[in-house]
């Protein structure tokens, strides 16, 4: 009887911590959280194996198949989310869509970033002149529509891929810029970079191995910040025509030309629509979570 009153305290005691370390991992981790991520998860093994998961080419044409409905409409397996008007799988232009998308935007929040960074940090240490010219930057793009430039430099310049990544590039550049620059002052008045200054280190040294760690992780929320709204001016443009050119499709493209069957095969737009709204949401959510977490004035 012993024996048995023993072991079965052990084992309540074990289900109790197992409850504890599962309750404590969703409190860290909240559920909308972990949603997110798996989407984001799923966009990811989309962007690196698009070709291998899509079960047909996305320009594929089969006209005898053309305006099929989705299973959810009434259609049949062989293309779940339907065709389009040339009876080319919207799935498959969906998976490669994302792919466009995604990886535009994240090309764009690269530029971003480091056009951002490098200003910030110029008129940081400099101050004076430096720093005067950079915020007379940062509060011109912050003033002027950047939709509106988009559209009038595509129009004028064409609308290839390299110039559509490096035009969303200098989107949002100048919040990333003022942060990096108030980071930086913050930093360089403190013990770690003092020392390092005083003895001798150059000022590349100084802010790429010392400043910028530190920093680093309120850069990363900011980027994440702005990755939704890059997605989200790609798919204006692309929806506009300015955007990704045919043969490619991105997701403001797939929208762009399913505006014209809304009413007779809404499907075609209403997959990237709302891989649209899923992808943004994901990161967006990501983002404040994370914001929560490491920005030290929420503290």
């Amino acid at each position: 009887m012993t024996l048995l009153s023993t072991d079965t305290g052990t084992s309540s005691g074990s289900v109790f911590t197992a409850k504890n370390r599962l309750g404590a991992f969703f409190e860290s981790w909240p559920p909308g959280i972990l949603l997110a991520l798996a989407w984001l998860a799923l966009c990811a093994v989309l962007v690196a194996f698009a070709p291998h998961v899509a079960p047909y080419d996305y320009l594929a044409m089969d006209l005898r198949a053309r305006l099929t409905p989705p299973v959810f409409f009434g259609g049949g397996w062989a293309h779940p989310l339907g065709t389009d008007e040339l009876g080319r799988d919207v799935l498959s232009r969906l998976i490669a869509s994302v792919r466009i998308s995604l990886v535009i935007a994240f090309l764009s929040t690269l530029i971003a970033a480091s056009l951002g960074v490098t200003l910030g940090f110029l008129a940081a240490w400099f101050r004076g002149k430096v720093e005067q010219v950079v915020l007379m930057l940062i509060d011109a793009q912050a003033a002027m529509p950047f939709m509106i430039i988009a559209l009038a430099m595509l129009a004028f310049l064409g609308n290839s891929l390299t110039l559509l990544v490096v035009l969303m590039g200098f989107y949002g550049w100048e919040r990333i810029a003022r942060i990096a620059r108030g980071l930086a002052i913050s930093a360089a008045e403190q013990g770690y970079a003092t020392a390092v200054r005083d003895l001798g280190a150059t000022p590349w040294r100084i802010y790429g191995r010392h400043i910028l760690p530190n920093i680093a992780s309120t850069l990363i929320v900011s980027m994440t910040l702005n990755f939704p709204e890059v997605i989200l001016l790609e798919s204006g443009l692309s929806f506009l025509g300015l955007g990704v050119q045919p043969p490619m499709s991105s997701l403001g493209n797939m929208v762009g030309y399913g505006r014209d069957y809304i009413q007779s095969a809404p499907w075609i737009m209403l997959a990237p629509a709302a891989a649209i709204v899923l992808t943004t949401l994901s990161i967006s959510m990501l983002g404040d979570w994370l914001r929560d977490r490491f920005d030290p004035t929420l503290r």
